[in-house]
This record gives structure tokens, C-alpha cells and sequence, in this order.
């Protein structure tokens, strides 16, 4: 019988059905940060357990710490620092602290180690960490009591999802990316529309992207509401996990991972590649995106009372007109970074934009690379130089930074930012921070122009 890539995955790692319907998977590997663990490592004290297999569990500091020079007098973030770090080495757990050269945003760190390879189960206390699904593996978000069970277990109650099939077929024109698929994805499914659903993506557009692109949508379908998200494993997926520091001691098999012909998914979207153009978001849900070149809507294009009850509040929200240009938008702050965007790739394509330019007058832009390794990549091909020359504060550290109003670098109330984040919630950067979403380089044209612009245009100029 055919079956889909999700249902080989979770039947590879099945370890029993329970009595009420759920299953008991095994976890590979598992990855915890200093937000996310504590109370887990204080329920296994409560009740007397320890870490059932140290070796399959990974620690990262990537939330609370600042991104700017480390502060050693930050009590805040130190305290959860300190904990993690503890115990870690009470459970004999590897633990990449700060001033560690492999340290980073967990979901950046684990492909540049090679910890993640087709076929594997990855869970972690982060929702993005359907990252992995770019792999041919299967990640998925824990909550704290799954992180104490994974732990002191190798295993999580696990509930098999409904399957969604994207196809994206076709060429992407220039100027369009790996997120504008993702976002003009969560546009034409909606941002709950893949509750309960596994999301697997396919189609040639989706297989002519890089790793890093394939992340980049794997990392935003949990903007869906999936809980899962995959592409199935291919000669790109085998080259990029080889030769990494820890590849050499996985092998979960190869390109195998993929879904048989004539398997059957409970629900299949089709979209163009040719008909997605570079998105912005202008509301507060990542599905609240239009063209760059396009207007703010209007109630005219909502269908229903309760859809123009979201338009209005967001409008209201983000301090902006229905009908308005979108290229009308002054920005306040620039930001690339996150677990979305802020790999090696996304920090090339910006520094394209970037080269030989300014920011504008009273734009503060920022960049976060999303890895020691992946800033030390950069600044020996010189783009740190093209980002700071530009007006960029490039950052020494590694960390979420401006993704989540979860650190030292917090947006104020009613300041508006480009950003190449995931999520544009009401307060996600800072209590009354406006956000719009889009790609690396599209957040580098914003700040170069001083509000929402065309990333095509500056490709034009460097045509002429």
C-alpha cells in the first residue's frame, strides 16, 4: 500500500499503540533551550528520575540572551543560563553556552552540526522546530511535561495527524523567495487552516530550493497551524547533511524518505509559482499579506462580518488606512535574523541589496546572524563590512533577538519594522510593535528606501 512521507515517519518510530488511540513514538534527538526546560529538569528531581539517554539530547542558549556585547551583570537571562548550563552537566547533556563557538538559535545549529539527517523524529519546546521537515524528517514542538517525558523516557504520547499536500509547481519569477512560497502559502490556506494536518510540500519549485530555503518554509508552515511539515529527501538533502561535524554518526537512510507514488493525502492545494509575487504582511496574522506593489485591503474584499471585524482591528492595530499603498509604509526599525531567516544564504541576499548603500535617515537596522559559525562564514566573505558600511549594527552574539519581545532588544510601543521574522501577532516584538513580515532582502530594500519597497527595483538598477 502507498504511503505518504509523514506516515513512514511515524510508523518507523511507532513504539506501541496506547489504549486510548495515541501511540508511543521514540525521539530521536532532542534539542531544549533555556526558556523552555527548567520546570522539566525540576519534575525529574521531584520524582527521583534521571536522563534516560544523555547522548540523544542537545542544550542551546538562544532566547533571553542579548545579542549586543554579553552583559555579565544581565540577573534576568543569567539566572536561566546558569540553570540550563547546571543541569546539563548534572545529566551529562551537551550544552552550547554562550562564548561557545557552536552556539546559536537552536533550529540554525543543529543542521550546521549535522544533528539532523532523512528519517529522523526531532522534537524540541519550540513550535518552529518543523524546520527539520526540510530534511525528510519529522519535528514538532513539546510542550514542558513532554520535555520531562522525552527525558527520562526517549519517548512522547503522539496522536497521528490528517496529511496536506502543497504542490508549488513552476518557476519563481525574480525577486521572489522561499518566503514569499511560505507566506503566500499561509495567505491561501489560511493561518489555522493545517490544524491537525501533517504538511508536506512538493512540486518543482519547491525542489529547485536550497536547504536554507526549504527550511525557511518548513520553519513558517507551523504559521498554518501544522504541527508537522516535510519535503521529501532528495541529492540536495544527502549533500548538505555529509561532512558535518556530527553527520558521520547518523544514518537513517537516504532518499528513500519521500512519499510513494499514488499516495493519497487528506487534502492537496495547488498554487502557481509564477503567480507568487515578494509579500508583505500589513495586518497581524502572517495570512494578512499582499504584493509589494499592491494596496492595505479594504472591506470590499472581505467576505464575511467576522473577516472584516479581523481587518478592521488590525488596521486599527497597525496605524494603517484600508486602500493605502503599501509602498507608503515608513518603517521605523529594519531587522534580519531569526530561526527564519538568518542563515548564511539570507544574509548574502541582503548584502546584495545592501552593497554601496545607505539606510535611511532614522531607520535603526539591525542584524542577528543566526549562529556563531554562521557570523564567522560571513565576516570572512566580508558582508559583515557591507552590512555596517550600509548602517547595519551587525551583532557579536547569537540569539532570537527582535523576534520575540523576549530579551534586550524589545521594540517600542507604535515602532514599525521590516523584519524577516515569522510571526507578526499583536505585542510578538514589543508591547504596540507593528511588524511586517518578508524576506531578507526585501527587509534591506525597506531600509535602504526608509519604508516597505520593491526588491526588484534594486535588481533592476544593478541590470542597467
Amino acid at each position: 500500500m502507498s504511503k505518504t512521507l509523514y506516515d513512514k515517519l511515524v510508523d518507523a518510530h511507532k513504539v506501541c499503540d496506547l489504549p486510548d488511540g495515541d501511540m508511543l513514538v521514540y525521539v530521536d534527538f532532542h534539542i531544549m533551550n533555556e526558556y523552555t526546560s527548567p520546570q522539566a529538569f525540576s519534575g525529574l528531581d521531584q520524582k527521583g528520575l534521571k536522563v534516560w539517554r544523555p547522548e540523544a539530547h542537545l542544550s542551546v542558549v538562544d532566547h533571553v540572551n542579548a545579542t549586543r556585547q554579553r552583559d555579565p551583570h544581565d540577573d534576568a537571562s543569567k539566572l536561566l543560563i546558569d540553570n540550563l548550563e547546571s543541569n546539563c552537566k548534572k545529566h551529562n547533556i551537551a550544552f552550547y553556552g554562550l562564548g561557545d563557538p557552536r552556539q546559536g538559535i537552536e533550529h540554525v545549529v543543529v543542521p550546521e552540526q549535522g544533528l539532523v539527517a532523512p528519517g529522523m523524529l526531532i522534537a524540541c519546546g519550540d513550535s518552529h522546530t518543523t524546520t527539520y521537515g526540510a530534511y525528510g524528517a519529522l519535528g514538532f514542538g513539546i510542550g514542558t511535561s513532554e520535555v520531562e517525558h522525552v527525558l527520562a523516557t526517549q519517548t512522547l504520547r503522539y496522536k497521528r495527524l490528517k496529511t496536506m499536500l502543497v504542490n508549488v509547481e513552476g518557476a519563481l519569477a525574480p525577486g521572489v523567495t522561499a518566503k514569499d512560497i511560505i507566506m503566500k502559502v499561509v495567505q491561501v490556506v489560511g493561518a489555522g487552516g493545517a490544524n491537525g494536518y501533517a504538511v508536506e510540500f512538493a512540486g518543482s519549485a519547491i525542489r529547485d530550493q536550497d536547504m536554507s530555503g526549504r527550511m525557511t518554509i518548513c520553519n513558517m508552515a507551523v504559521e498554518l497551524g501544522a504541527r508537522a511539515a516535510l519535503i521529501a529527501a532528495d541529492e540536495k538533502t544527502l549533500a548538505m547533511v555529509k561532512g558535518r561535524a556530527h553527520s558521520e554518526s547518523i544514518d537513517f537512510g537516504g532518499t528513500e524518505w519521500r512519499s510513494d507514488q499514488g499516495a493519497v493525502h487528506d487534502q492537496t492545494f495547488d498554487i502557481v509559482a509564477e503567480e507568487i509575487a515578494p509579500l508583505v504582511s500589513w495586518g497581524t496574522s502572517p495570512d494578512q499579506s499582499v504584493p509589494i506593489d499592491g494596496l492595505v485591503p479594504t472591506a470590499d474584499d472581505t467576505a464575511t462580518p467576522k473577516a472584516k471585524a479581523a481587518l478592521e482591528r488590525a488596521l486599527d492595530y497597525m496605524g494603517l488606512s484600508a486602500g493605502q499603498s503599501v509602498q507608503e509604509i515608513t518603517i521605523d526599525s529594519a531587522f534580519i535574523g531569526s530561526c527564519t531567516n538568518s542563515r548564511i544564504e539570507d544574509l548574502r541576499a541582503a548584502a546584495v541589496v545592501l552593497k554601496g548603500k545607505k539606510v535611511a535617515s532614522g531607520v535603526n537596522a539591525i542584524v542577528v546572524p543566526g549562529s556563531t559559525y554562521t557570523r564567522l562564514q560571513a565576516e570572512n566573505e566580508g558582508i559583515d563590512k557591507i552590512f555596517i558600511d550600509a548602517g547595519f549594527d551587525w551583532r557579536p552574539e547569537s540569539g532570537c533577538s527582535m523576534c520575540l519581545a523576549m530579551n534586550d532588544d524589545i521594540a517600542m510601543d507604535g515602532e514599525r519594522i521590516a523584519s524577516s521574522t515569522n510571526r507578526n501577532f499583536e505585542g510578538r516584538q514589543g508591547r504596540g510593535a507593528r511588524t511586517h513580515l518578508m524576506s531578507p532582502a526585501m527587509v534591506a530594500a525597506a531600509a535602504v528606501k526608509g519604508h516597505l519597497a520593491d526588491v526588484r527595483e534594486f535588481q533592476n538598477e544593478g541590470a542597467e
